[in-house]
């Protein structure tokens, strides 16, 4: 991982993204602190498909019931 200064980074920014284009990182810093990371994109997301899980999951009828007390009392740390 290669660490610029902001100046280096303005100066040669069209090679630096070559090389986060190739599967680089490069980090930039302002007086040799980090304060940004140029990565590589991840490909463009999937197109969701409606349904992939129809007929793999069941919902009991009393999914929407009211908590017991006991249950409550433990989701709200009693």
């Amino acid at each position: 991982m290669q660490t610029v200064n902001i100046h280096e980074a303005k100066t040669h920014l069209s090679r630096l993204l070559e090389q986060v284009a190739n599967g680089d990182e490069v980090i930039i810093a302002k007086a040799g602190k980090p304060v940004a990371r140029l990565v590589p994109l991840d490909a463009a997301p999937k197109k969701r498909q409606l349904g992939l899980l129809k007929g793999k999951l069941q919902v009991p009828d009393d999914f929407d019931a009211p908590l017991t007390d006991a249950d409550l009392a433990l989701f709200e740390g009693r």
